[in-house]
């Protein structure tokens, strides 16, 4: 059976920034499954697109998603990448649900 995901690749790396924006191309290859190379050419499409902006902060990159930008896809009109990032971002984390 192949493998196959909901989320692009894409997104999958913008979760990766917004929760760590330093985090390394290294580490957001290997939580996609792809090689640095192309995690770096993820990257550098979602900065091209004005989705993300790179700081370098000595040696080390640092990102900063542009939650203001629109979403590009149809299936979210009028929202924003940082409200899209909202819902994803959420859904990866545990619950916060305190039993009874």
């Amino acid at each position: 059976m192949a493998k196959w995901g909901l989320l692009t690749n894409h997104a999958r790396a913008l979760i990766c920034i917004a929760h760590d924006p330093g985090v390394r191309l290294r580490h957001i290859a290997a939580a996609l499954d792809i090689t640095e190379r192309s995690a770096h050419t993820i990257v550098s499409e979602l900065i091209e697109v004005g989705y993300v902006i790179k700081e370098k902060h000595g040696r080390r990159n640092r990102y900063q998603i542009q939650e203001q930008s629109p979403w590009r896809e149809s299936a979210g009109p009028g929202q924003s990448i940082g409200e899209i990032l909202d819902v994803l971002v959420k859904a990866r984390r545990p619950a916060d649900v305190t039993p009874d």
